[in-house]
């Protein structure tokens, strides 16, 4: 029998432990019903876009300069000649990649193209909700139905739900990167970087991450594979991948919107700002120069390999500020870092939580695509001072992002 004393402990500990119980019942509801509504929110999302294809015959317009770039690439010499011309809109969109992402886009026009843009699709989302458990695995661990429930959500926020839309390649890079990252082997990193340069050249700011990191093997094969890539084009598309290095590549955002509202980085911002086209004047490169700085003190107070995950963010977001364009599909980024600062290892520090959400309200409430409704169009750079400064939303989340690192990483030590 147990003794008067041990029978008050016991019945103490039992009623202490009945709130945490009774506490989980609405987030266990929300646990069991994630593939339900995981389902439901993929179905969804995927219909609403198809919907509108069927309708109006339109969207998906980055997904149809790839397939087009595909067929060019049967025809060497055309490959920047041509133009997809937005039936609804007008716009002129030319192939902006390097050949050898037209050699790899090639098989996409041997199909109908709305078989290939639901398939695409449905990529897209299976590669958001594989990005987020990589991102889980990165910090290390979280439930498959917790990635289920961020992955239904996450769909429908700016910068994915944008990227689904147009049929971008990103979300699919981003996964790419995360996992070069994530795997020890160097050659099998090296070789997911290079040739995501080779589509893209997006990826190729990850060697700064495999140098910060002293990944020397995994940065010098991604270079030499990337080099590789241009050498298969040179090989199918002489004259093409002669026009593109260094030309087409130098010309990269001057035929482009800079003034968008869409394009949120440091070229697009500052641009909006003083009323005309920034180019690489001293302003820009004032502006680079400083993020690369935050982004150097943040790379090392989160220690590089100590923190694999906030490393590789810190650099993906200085990637981000100084592109020409980094339009609001390219801060796919975004999802992996909420789940950082949310369940992370600095998750306990002082506004992690606050810099987590505050992402997470930018996205939701899309203010970049809500402001562009009152540009007067996306050509022109001028406007009124409110809709500027308003415009440069996610160009001061990130540079926020970068401080708080730099201070927090200060703290600890």
């Amino acid at each position: 029998m147990l003794s008067a004393d041990r029978r008050v402990r016991c019945y103490s500990r039992a009623v202490k432990a009945e709130p945490a119980l009774s506490a989980r019942p609405d987030m266990s509801r929300w646990q069991e019903l994630a593939p339900v509504i995981l389902a439901v929110s993929a179905v969804l999302r995927i219909a609403s876009t198809m919907g509108y294809y069927l309708v109006k015959g339109d969207g998906f317009f980055d997904l149809r300069v790839y397939v087009l770039g595909g067929v060019a690439a049967a025809q060497p010499g055309s490959l920047y000649d041509f133009f997809y011309v937005d039936p609804l809109k007008g716009e002129h969109l030319p192939f902006t990649y390097p050949p050898f992402a037209a050699i790899a886009f090639s098989p996409l026009h041997f199909l109908p193209f709305g078989v290939v843009a639901c398939a695409w699709q449905v990529g897209l989302v299976a590669a958001v909700y594989a990005t987020v458990r990589l991102s889980q695995k990165f910090i290390g661990g979280g439930s498959v139905r917790t990635a289920m429930l961020w992955t239904a959500g996450a769909i429908w926020m700016e910068a994915p739900g944008s990227s689904i839309t147009s049929g971008q390649i990103e979300i699919f890079l981003m996964l790419a990167v995360l996992y070069a990252v994530y795997s020890r082997s160097w050659w099998l990193s090296g070789l997911i970087i290079g040739v995501g340069a080779g589509i893209k050249l997006t990826p190729a700011i990850t060697g700064f991450y495999f140098v910060g990191a002293r990944r020397w093997a995994a940065a010098f094969f991604s270079a030499a594979v990337f080099f590789a890539t241009v050498g298969l084009g040179y090989l199918v598309l002489p004259d093409d991948t002669r026009r593109y290095f260094p030309h087409q590549m130098s010309e990269a955002g001057k035929n482009l919107p800079i003034g968008s509202s869409w394009n949120q980085s440091w070229q697009g911002g500052l641009s909006r700002i003083v009323g005309h086209n920034v180019g690489f004047s001293p302003l820009l490169i004032s502006a680079i120069v400083v993020t690369a700085i935050l982004t150097v003190l943040a790379f090392r107070a989160l220690g590089g390999e100590r923190d694999r995950l906030g490393s590789l963010l810190v650099v993906q977001l200085f990637g981000l500020l100084v592109a020409p364009v980094s339009w609001i599909h390219h801060w796919v980024w975004v999802v992996p870092l909420m789940i950082w600062l949310i369940y992370g290892p600095w998750s306990t520090k002082p506004g992690a939580k606050i810099l987590g959400w505050g992402w997470l309200a930018l996205m939701i409430l899309s203010v970049p695509s809500a402001l562009s409704f009152a540009q007067p169009n996306i050509w022109q750079i001028s406007r009124p001072w409110y809709l500027a400064w308003g415009e440069m939303v996610y160009i001061v989340a990130a540079l926020a992002t970068l401080c708080w690192v730099i201070a927090t990483g200060r703290r600890r030590g």
